[in-house]
């Protein structure tokens, strides 16, 4: 008898002597939350640190031998891109766009589709492929990555329960996956609530809060008892902020609004154009030419562009160096183009987090704004270009909060974050994940067909 089924047997023995129907079936319904959130936080911290010794290695080679990155960035993209063409095709970009495309496809109905979409092996290319570019100065995240493996792990677990255990709604499931995920990524255990309410999910919350609160509480104190309790961006100076900082903060939200939802459009027109090449030579010719670009800007102009734009964010908002250049802005938002539509694993929740303090404290030079000042403009910023991107302003505020404990910012956050949402709508009225999810969803069926008529030669003539 295998260990897998002996396990069973005694789970089942031990909830079969408990008498209480309701409380044995509570306990079992849980019991997969709790053990899917666990594996979740232990994932989100090895991943944690992994991607922070490779973003270690780029910042070593770019101090010590800038010149290998003519080398090292072109073999990590096309590395990158490689593993994800080869082994998993849907464990591309940030994952964010699948969780959602999962969630809407979770019946049974379409239970092989979820499966390409969130799986052992998305885990695991998804980890490596996204190591490697960062490695070579990607300019990408770790969130969304974090999202779509966790919502994995609880699609997987869900997979395993036996037959007679208590139904548990597999879409439930992966929302719940998604916000812990990201709440074991930032954190920020509200901005996991808040994303999987805004972002994720279309029923009442009702119908999952106490495994949504469950999971979020697990997964993050499982990566806070690893790593630390630790705050992702730490304290910036806030105190005694002039009270007009609230026209420069309106004013840095419809620039960043406006700019993130011209980055997402712009990503969207590129790989809607890729997909017109006929052959792999064209689809590695153009990662090459991407990683060529990234190395040009970073070598010769500006290294901040490399990475997840962590160390600019820490920059402007904790030394003296809190104004930076507009090309140095411009650039933050440009890699995340080139680097997301090469094909390889990657999020842009951390580079748009950059780009947006990238555009507040240019702003903030412009008009001659304080240190303190400059840091409200800066937090401002983040949650804007975020938003533009995501079209969730309350996740995007909550997550700069959280990430700063700043909580007398929340109004000026919030304000931000719906004014760059409505100006947003300019540029177009859907976000980067919504215009993905569709895309997947489409792909997944058009994949379907294609099966189908192979299989059905005479029905398809």
């Amino acid at each position: 008898m295998g260990f897998a089924k002996r396990v069973r047997q005694a789970f089942k023995r031990m909830f079969d002597s408990i008498r209480n129907e309701k409380v044995k079936n509570n306990l079992l319904q849980a019991i997969p939350f709790w053990v899917a959130s666990l594996l979740t936080g232990l994932i989100a911290v090895l991943y944690t640190k992994l991607f922070s010794y490779a973003e270690r290695g780029t910042l070593y080679v770019v101090t010590h031998h800038a010149w290998w990155l003519f080398i090292l960035t072109p073999l990590c993209f096309l590395l990158s891109w490689w593993m994800v063409k080869k082994f998993a095709p849907y464990s591309r970009g940030s994952g964010i766009p699948q969780v959602m495309a999962a969630i809407e496809l979770a019946t049974p109905k379409y239970v092989q589709k979820v499966g390409k979409l969130l799986s052992l092996r998305i885990i695991v290319i998804k980890i490596f492929s996204s190591l490697v570019m960062v490695l070579g100065g990607g300019v990408i995240g770790r969130e969304g990555p974090t999202i779509h493996i966790a919502g994995s792990v609880f699609r997987k677990v869900h997979s395993w329960l036996p037959g007679w255990w208590p139904k548990i709604s597999r879409k439930n499931m992966i929302m719940t996956g998604a916000a812990a995920g990201l709440a074991a990524a930032f954190n920020t255990p509200l901005g996991g609530i808040v994303f999987a309410v805004e972002e994720l999910t279309k029923t009442h919350i009702n119908y999952f809060k106490t495994a949504l609160f469950t999971a979020v509480i697990i997964a993050g104190l499982t990566a806070q008892g690893l790593l630390g309790p630790y705050l992702y961006l730490g304290y910036p100076n806030i105190l005694h902020f002039s009270s007009y900082v609230i026209f420069a903060v309106v004013l840095v939200a419809i620039i960043t609004g406006l700019a993130g939802s011209a980055m997402a459009k712009i990503i969207l027109g590129l790989l809607r154009w890729k997909k017109k090449f006929n052959s792999w030579q064209q689809h590695a010719l153009y990662v090459l030419v991407c990683a060529l670009i990234v190395v040009f800007i970073a070598f010769f102009l500006d290294q901040t562009i490399l990475g997840s734009g962590k160390t600019l964010m820490t920059q402007t908002l904790f030394t003296d160096e809190k104004y930076t250049p507009w090309y140095s802005a411009g650039f933050r938002t440009l890699g995340p183009i080139l680097c997301f539509t090469t094909g390889g694993s990657g999020g842009v929740f951390a580079p748009s987090l950059s780009a947006g303090a990238g555009i507040g404290s240019m702003l903030s030079g412009w008009l001659h704004l304080s240190a303190v000042n400059t840091n409200v403009v800066i937090l401002a910023g983040m949650a804007g270009f975020l938003t533009g991107v995501t079209r969730s302003p309350f996740t995007s505020a909550i997550l700069v909060l959280e990430m700063t404990d700043r909580h007398n910012l929340i109004f000026h956050l919030m304000l931000a974050s719906m004014v760059a949402s409505i100006v947003a709508i300019i540029v177009d009225r859907h976000s980067l994940y919504d215009h993905l999810k569709v895309d997947y969803i489409h792909d997944l069926h058009h994949e379907d067909e294609e099966t189908k008529s192979q299989k059905n030669p005479i029905i398809s003539s």
